[in-house]
């Protein structure tokens, strides 16, 4: 009977325990089948409940706007660098002191102010027909403007911040007038109208309508996972140019604590377990992306598609050049 007795009051114990933590609440741009069994397991091991909202990222941040000090946001998770500094340049997330997360997180994954920090990495790059174009025809993204790709090329729409995030990079590694060029031939380059999503122009490619495109991998992989037979493969820009860093542009997807959290520490254990071990793995595996933390191994199937070396330009110029980059792809008539 006594050790009855025990059993109950330590049920009991674990169960105020677990009530009586302080939640974490997190406005997510990510999608809840993505991000709800990272949540659940990071209660399953420190007791400590999440909530979460999920949105768009635009809605996201004009919703913590109108909140101001009366959010109950704790964090905000959301995607593309862009987004990220925006929400840092409005003062809408706080600093965080964090040797864990600076070792954790690779310099140009992270906010140089220390206010967000990349979670996982999604590399934008060249996918091709493979009956149709060989791996040494290519090279760079800049090539892709060149005249041998006359009628050949395929891309999704300029209104997506993928989009708008790499030519914003390109303007901070090559200046405006020389991107404004690049743009300008991948739009003469053209072989039918942009596409919605990275999915169709993928589809494009594998039907003959276009030789070449640019998605980010995880679009790719998803696609394959359906349909593996299609002749298309991922080939890595922008690996050995001679005379300036440079290679594949990648983004990610991250977050920070917000300016105004009620819970501003248990945000951040939140987002330094995010970017540990354990949770790297489910974080990047669950989207077919890649670990932001360079110590854990992304999933055998996007490992399959090889290794590359990164663009080392800080990912936050893909929001403090956004503007100049939309108003440059719009002169170049990129729609």
């Amino acid at each position: 009977m006594n050790r009855f007795f025990i059993v109950v009051a330590l049920v009991l114990t674990g169960s105020m325990s677990l009530a009586s933590a302080q939640p974490v609440v997190v406005y997510s741009a990510r999608n809840e089948q993505l991000i709800k069994p990272l949540f659940d397991q990071y209660t399953k091991e420190t007791g400590v409940p999440v909530q979460f909202i999920t949105g768009s990222e635009g809605p996201l941040l004009a919703r913590l706007r109108a909140e101001g000090a009366n959010t109950s946001a704790d964090v905000l998770l959301t995607v593309d660098a862009g987004n990220l500094w925006q929400a840092a340049n409005e003062g809408l997330l706080r600093p965080l002191q964090s040797p864990s997360l600076q070792a954790s997180v690779p310099a140009h994954l992270r906010d140089p102010g220390n206010s967000w920090f990349g979670l996982s990495v999604r590399a934008r790059t060249i996918v091709y027909n493979t009956a149709r174009v060989k791996p040494t025809e290519l090279s760079t993204y800049e090539d892709l403007a060149a005249p041998k790709w006359h009628g050949r090329l395929c891309l999704r729409t300029s209104k997506k911040v993928y989009n708008q995030s790499l030519v914003a990079m390109l303007i901070a590694e090559h200046g405006e007038s020389a991107t404004q060029a690049i743009v300008q031939g991948w739009v003469n380059n053209l072989a039918v109208p942009v596409f919605a999503d990275d999915t169709k122009a993928i589809e494009a490619v594998a039907q003959g309508q276009c030789d070449v495109t640019l998605v980010n991998t995880y679009y790719f992989g998803r696609l394959l996972q359906k349909s593996p037979q299609l002749p298309v493969a991922i080939f890595w820009p922008n690996q050995n140019v001679a005379g300036r860093q440079t290679g594949v542009h990648v983004n990610v997807s991250g977050a920070g604590v917000t300016r105004h959290a009620k819970n501003p520490a248990g945000g951040q254990k939140l987002i330094e377990w995010l970017a540990s071990g354990k949770a790297q793995s489910l974080f990047a595996d669950s989207n077919l992306e890649y670990p932001v933390n360079p110590q854990v191994a992304p999933a055998p199937a996007v490992a399959a598609w090889g290794t590359f070396k990164h663009n080392p330009i800080n990912v936050k110029e893909a929001g403090s050049r956004q503007v100049q980059s939309v108003q440059l792809m719009d002169r170049a008539r990129y729609k």
